[in-house]
């Protein structure tokens, strides 16, 4: 049977949801279960995802296949945001040059202010500092609003939904996205063993000079990036945001879901466990193409990691791990 559609009827618009959460944004190092936890919620009645709203490179956009299976500048799905967009504005959008993320300046000054993740505060008061000295900031801040504000809208006009799930992980992102108007935003900050972290990243190409200094490099990333996350979650009031653990989201994934649908003011009386039953257009890493919606839990680092591994890990990451629960 093939998948629902997510576009209307021609002429069908459908009303954005005027009060309540507007947007979830799934705060997550890579590799964390970020792209499953979008999909699932974008299968529920009032939420809709395209993954990764902030854009990551497509490499070759004109080979680069949206999750319907389409050419991205083909995808019917796609053209008819870029027509909704221009109706709200900003004409010539195109999902392949987005400009939706904070990182996306064009001054190379503004790169490199934003580069650095999330610290302490009188390092982020270095950084503000450091913002207010360019003439170009407060126009790319705007411009950042203003896209990201109006895609949100485009995607419930489009979908009939409440809520649109963002996977688009990034901390500092994050951090200036809470500061737009139009967004009214709820952080969903999704963790997952860091040894797992560390072995996906491994498999993926992750690679120091040796065996151990690749294990090591892997696991301060997984640290470094969720005191990032800390950090910025420490400025929002606990209403805003929810811990869930990826294993969690593996081995009750309906009790899960309909707590985090509780938490964003979604329906909870029928959750969605198919993900793949309605079509969607997923933007992020290559599981929006795969096909199948089971739900597993992958736990292959506890053979795949060697003692020696283990004991690299627990130098640099061990005690954040532990404070997530993890023994």
């Amino acid at each position: 049977m093939p998948a629902e559609s997510l576009i209307p009827a021609p002429g069908a618009v459908r009303a954005a949801n005027p009060d309540g959460t507007n947007l979830a944004y799934i705060l997550a190092v890579s590799y964390s279960g970020s792209t499953l936890l979008a999909m699932l919620l974008g299968s529920q009645p009032e939420g809709t995802t395209v993954g990764e709203m902030r854009v990551p490179s497509l490499h070759e956009p004109d080979s680069y296949l949206c999750s319907c299976g389409e050419h991205i500048k083909k995808c019917g799905f796609w053209n008819e945001v870029s027509k909704r967009m221009a109706k709200k504005g900003i004409s010539g959008f195109d999902i392949t040059n987005a400009q939706l993320s904070i990182h996306d300046a064009q001054s190379a000054y503004l790169r490199r202010v934003l580069d650095p993740l999330p610290r302490g505060s009188l390092l982020e008061a270095a950084r503000k500092t450091a913002l207010a000295l360019s003439p170009a900031w407060p126009r790319h801040l705007r411009n950042v609003h203003r896209r990201n504000g109006a895609l949100v809208e485009v995607l419930q006009e489009i979908t009939g939904t409440k809520v649109v799930i963002d996977s688009s992980k990034i901390a500092l992102h994050l951090k200036y996205l809470l500061k737009s108007p139009d967004l009214r935003t709820k952080v969903i900050h999704l963790v997952r063993d860091g040894r797992a972290v560390t072995m996906s990243m491994l498999g993926h190409g992750f690679k120091r000079s040796s065996r151990q200094e690749s294990v090591a490099a892997a696991a301060f990333s997984w640290r470094r990036n969720n005191e990032a996350a800390e950090r910025v979650l420490d400025d929002l009031p606990t209403s805003q945001w929810r811990h869930i653990a990826y294993e969690e989201l593996c081995r009750q994934p309906e009790e899960t879901l309909r707590g985090i649908c509780k938490f964003l003011g979604m329906d909870t009386g029928r959750i969605v466990l198919d993900f793949r039953a309605r079509q969607q257009h997923i933007l992020g890493n290559d599981m929006r193409l795969k096909s199948g919606s089971d739900i597993r839990l992958d736990e292959r680092w506890r053979t795949a990691l060697t003692k020696e591994d283990l004991a690299a890990f627990e130098g640099v990451a061990g005690e954040m791990n532990r404070k997530y629960g993890y023994e």
